[in-house]
């Protein structure tokens, strides 16, 4: 897979990014030597700065280790996601189909470009297996919630994320082998909403938004972290096949349902009683907490791009 030029200099440019954070944080924890915000915005960077590092190297190696890359963080936050839900010893058999079948055939289905199957075999396939499986072992109680739960899992943590490379095998006309420049911007947008929101709300933050949820969201954050990353977007538009007010349309609407997304994530946890989903990344939670407004953004920016700008 040919690397599109403007792959390196957006990693440039985010490399750029950490650097100058890196350099804040520094002259901040020179300030005032073990504060909690600083030390937390440090550990922040140090996480971005693996990110960039990790995600950059898989874009500039090519489609097998983007394949590769994402298939590995559908099981990590699959894993958490099923630590943290109701199982049983009956559901043991579900989960490693779970894991060791629905999960590697999606990605290789995504590898092969076959959409038609890609499309439907978690939705449709392995959502009425589970049931099947789990029901295979007699352990009723609770079998409802488990059930459930297992499949809510399968869907968001592989199926939804699984259309973040799926955007490699759309064919658009005028923008051969610039498929991963589509990754780029779906999760740059979704990520710089998410910091922008938190930048807006600690700026202007005055009116909580949903404080049962998350108490740090404000309406404020929210209409700034939007707009903002709107424009972004659409300042982005020549790494895409869309024109300016697509782009910043586009961008708008990952922002939206990246924030929605977060929100049923944050509802999950409250239920469970936590606060992130694990501590593997220093700073920002787990996977899951990093990829929680992706898991719905992803699959409508997959489609509505497929259906208006692919030719298949």
């Amino acid at each position: 897979m040919h690397t599109p030029p403007e792959v390196y200099w957006i990693l440039g440019s985010l490399l750029a990014a950490a650097s100058l954070g890196s350099v804040i944080g520094f002259v901040l924890s020179r300030r005032y030597p073990l504060h909690p915000s600083v030390e937390n915005l440090n550990a922040r960077i140090r996480s971005w700065w693996m990110m960039i590092v990790i995600g950059g190297g898989a874009l500039l190696a090519g489609r097998i280790a983007i394949l590769l890359l994402f298939a590995f963080i559908s099981f990590l936050t699959l894993r958490e996601f099923v630590t943290q839900v109701p199982v049983r010893r009956a559901d043991h058999s579900a989960l490693f189909v779970c894991f060791f079948l629905a999960l590697p055939v999606q990605y290789v289905l995504i590898g092969i470009q076959w959409y038609g199957l890609f499309s439907i075999w978690i939705p449709v396939y392995c959502f009425l297996a589970l049931a099947v499986v789990a029901a295979l072992f007699t352990d009723t109680e609770r079998f409802l919630d488990r059930t459930a739960a297992t499949q809510w899992g399968l869907i968001l943590c592989v199926y939804c994320i699984s259309h973040i490379p799926a955007l490699m095998t759309l064919r658009i006309p005028g923008y051969a082998n610039r498929a991963p420049l589509l990754m780029v911007f779906v999760v740059l947008i979704a990520q710089v909403s998410d910091i922008l929101q938190y930048v807006w709300g600690k700026l202007l933050g005055r009116h909580k938004l949903l404080p049962a949820l998350s108490p740090s969201k404000t309406v404020e954050g929210l209409v700034g972290g939007i707009l903002s990353a709107t424009v972004f977007g659409a300042l982005l538009w020549r790494i895409t096949p869309f024109a300016p007010w697509q782009a910043g349309l586009m961008a708008f609407l990952i922002a939206v349902l990246g924030f929605l997304g977060g929100m049923v994530m944050s509802a999950i946890k409250r239920d469970r009683g936590i606060k992130d989903w694990s501590h593997l990344i220093e700073g920002h939670g787990g996977m899951l907490d990093r990829m929680d407004s992706l898991c719905f953004s992803a699959p409508v920016f997959f489609h509505l791009t497929r259906y208006f700008f692919s030719r298949e």
